[in-house]
């Protein structure tokens, strides 16, 4: 690989040699290494582009790595990818995707996966987004996210953009079942004229069903963010939606939360914030001998983190 794949590949699922277990890694549209293990197949699906990942029930401590990058301008790439998780299963789930565009024409990937959690199995899923290139040409992420949790099943999902994408649209879908439970981390940052969208519907059907949302965004320049969030409680369930946001420069951010309670016994909650750097922070670190813009940086990375 040269080094633009290289970097590629450490930002978005820090790989700086071959990992270890399972992985599937694709470039512009195709895949280009692979390896499976005696608890972790991966197979190329036969009617679209993407791949099934099978999972052992009762898979420990290990771990599937399906990193995507892009080099190539002016390419659209779309994969689907299905997660089969069994009973009792713990593992580790590394995707993410990085585009690197130095031509005048627009680079996209949309990302479609589905996971089907069974009884007690459990998912860290970690996906993290990422852009760069000196081109006119727009570096464009739109991934879906479909999740289905099993009695007992628990999803942890981190979602970050690092940095570099103009556009993005960002689904989640999630159907969760008795005493199942999903978290899910959101960090996004957008610049310059930038545009970003994050659409997350939960619907707790079963018993004490749970979700816990966390979404943090900075939007700096002209660059804006919508953050549309529903949650529905069927059950005697539990959901709390927490948005935090930067506005910055011309900056903008739209939070529109809606909970739906079907269930005298739901337990829904949601709270968002939307305010500027506060200047009183922003003196306190330059106290310390940071630049205004250093301090600035230092506040936004630890807000982020």
């Amino acid at each position: 690989m040269n080094d633009i794949e290289k970097n590629l590949l450490r930002e978005v699922a820090e790989i700086e040699k071959v990992p270890m277990g399972a992985y599937n890694i694709r470039e512009n549209g195709e895949g280009i290494k692979r390896n499976v293990t005696e608890n972790i197949n991966i197979v190329t699906k036969k009617d679209k582009p993407g791949i099934d990942i099978i999972i052992k029930e009762n898979t420990k401590n290990e771990s599937v790595h399906i990193p995507v990058i892009i080099t190539q301008g002016g390419l659209t790439d779309i994969v689907y990818n299905d997660f089969y998780i069994g009973k009792n299963a713990d593992v580790v789930i590394v995707a993410g995707c990085g585009i690197h565009n130095s031509t005048c024409s627009d680079s996209r990937h949309d990302g479609i996966h589905r996971f089907f959690l069974e009884e007690n199995a459990k998912v860290k899923y970690i996906e993290k987004h990422y852009g760069e290139g000196e081109g006119t040409g727009k570096r464009v992420l739109n991934p879906q996210t479909v999740i289905k949790l099993k009695k007992g099943a628990n999803f942890e999902m981190e979602s970050v953009q690092i940095k570099g994408v103009d556009s993005t649209i960002r689904e989640t879908i999630a159907d969760i079942e008795d005493e199942a439970n999903l978290t899910i981390t959101e960090r996004i940052m957008t610049h310059d004229e930038q545009f970003a969208k994050t659409i997350f519907e939960v619907n707790l059907n079963g018993e004490n069903a749970s979700t816990h949302v966390i979404s943090r965004a900075v939007a700096d320049n002209n660059s804006k963010q919508e953050f549309l969030s529903r949650v529905v409680g069927n059950s005697k369930c539990f959901g709390h939606v927490e948005c935090d946001s930067i506005i910055m420069g011309n900056g903008k951010i739209i939070a529109s939360p809606q909970i739906e309670a079907n269930s005298i016994d739901a337990n829904l909650i949601h709270e968002a914030a939307i305010g500027k750097i506060a200047g009183d922070q922003i003196t306190k670190l330059m106290t310390l001998g940071l630049t205004e813009k250093e301090a600035e940086e230092q506040i936004i990375s630890g807000f982020l983190k």
